[in-house]
């Protein structure tokens, strides 16, 4: 069977490294076209397009960059053509992805869809878009059952992939490529270039207060260390690359921004606080429309503030300070955090006994050959 995947950014290059593995088990014979990254690329798939030239975030940045969207759809398009897949799969990215399941579903192609839009937590009716043109969605988290079921729409809990990712890389004997005999706080500032240098400035700026301390930076996948060193300057902080998982497990806490990474950093059962900041204007009309009461996939999923976020205005030093003593000191709010952790990990294991990835391939699958 042949296949089209599409992943935007980091985490889902991640998870789609391991769909397509598991896609290849299940189906020996798969031929697999990806948008994706480097991990998907190893895994398997033949790239289309990297996600580093599609990572835009924010209404104001989709705007300025609205040439390069409409291109990126139109190559799409024709590609899909081309290859003529049995089955499109989408990994998240919904603000391409949606859009590109109404044209692919016009043009008669059959739609998986492997980790859900967030529509539970702002524009309702994107629901309505996946009714009609996805023909079986997988979904991670275990609040998204339920809400669509209200919607009276069948989607499938596979658990969550992190969950098959993280035993494999705990079972690893690794090392950072430097040696300190301080314990090490790290700094995840995220993927994109325009959020690394507004929140990563404000990262750094708690490093003085904490010298008995060592920090160290998640450099990104598709980030130059450049990006970084003209942010951290002649502050004793380390940088890494393609270590994260490495970090994490070595941390005694870590300041991360919002996303995926804040799941990753509480599986590894690390302390953290989540920092947010974005372009004024995108958060002032995200505020107006999202509906969640949390920005934490972790506080999310566990319904309560279980790790503290610093949003935007409340993201300043003092603040982080103030946060980052409460998680590095024992004490109520870490013994707090370590029972909520305790709880995530139970909500996340899969109901079949299977890793997210081997029940999301066999429907995958199961459709294509239907």
């Amino acid at each position: 069977m042949k296949y089209y995947i599409i992943a935007g950014e980091a985490s889902g290059d991640l998870h789609g490294s391991m769909l397509i593995k598991a896609l290849q088990q299940k189906d020996p014979q798969a031929e697999i076209y990806a948008w994706g990254g480097d991990k998907m690329a190893a895994a398997g798939a033949i790239l289309r397009k990297h996600y580093k030239d599609l990572a835009f975030m924010g209404f104001v940045e989709v705007l300025k960059h609205l040439p390069t969207i409409l291109k990126n759809f139109k190559f799409c398009h024709q590609d899909i053509l081309n290859f003529n897949p049995d089955v499109i799969v989408l990994i998240d990215y919904p603000g391409f992805n949606l859009r590109l399941a109404q044209w692919a579903k016009k043009q008669g192609f059959k739609i998986a869809y492997y980790i859900s839009p967030q529509v539970w937590a702002w524009k309702e009716n994107r629901v309505k878009t996946i009714q009609h043109n996805v023909d079986a969605m997988m979904v991670i988290l275990p609040f998204e059952q339920a809400f669509y079921k209200k919607w009276h729409y069948e989607v499938t809990y596979v658990g969550h992939p992190l969950m098959e990712q993280l035993a494999i890389e705990k079972s690893k004997q690794d090392t950072l490529p430097f040696s300190t005999d301080k314990p090490i706080i790290a700094l995840l500032p995220g993927s994109r270039a325009q959020e690394i240098q507004l929140k990563l400035p404000i990262m750094l700026s708690v490093v003085p207060y904490f010298p008995q301390y060592q920090f160290v930076v998640a450099q990104a996948p598709s980030q130059e260390i450049a990006l970084y060193q003209d942010l951290i300057q002649d502050k004793p902080v380390h940088i890494v690359k393609d270590k994260t998982y490495t970090l994490l497990k070595q941390a005694k806490a870590a300041l991360v921004t919002s996303g995926t990474a804040t799941l990753e950093t509480a599986l590894f059962e690390v302390p953290q606080v989540v920092c947010y900041k974005g372009n004024a204007i995108s958060f002032w009309l995200a505020k107006k429309l999202v509906s969640i009461q949390y920005i934490s996939l972790v506080n999310l999923i566990l319904d309560k503030l279980a790790v503290k976020e610093l949003i935007q205005g409340d993201l300043q030093t003092d603040n982080l300070r103030k946060a980052l003593s409460e998680i590095v000191e024992e004490g109520a709010v870490l013994e707090q955090l370590r029972a909520d952790y305790r709880n995530l990990q139970i909500k996340l294991k899969s109901p079949t006994g299977l890793t997210a990835s081997e029940s999301t391939a066999i429907k995958i699958v199961h459709l294509a050959s239907s």
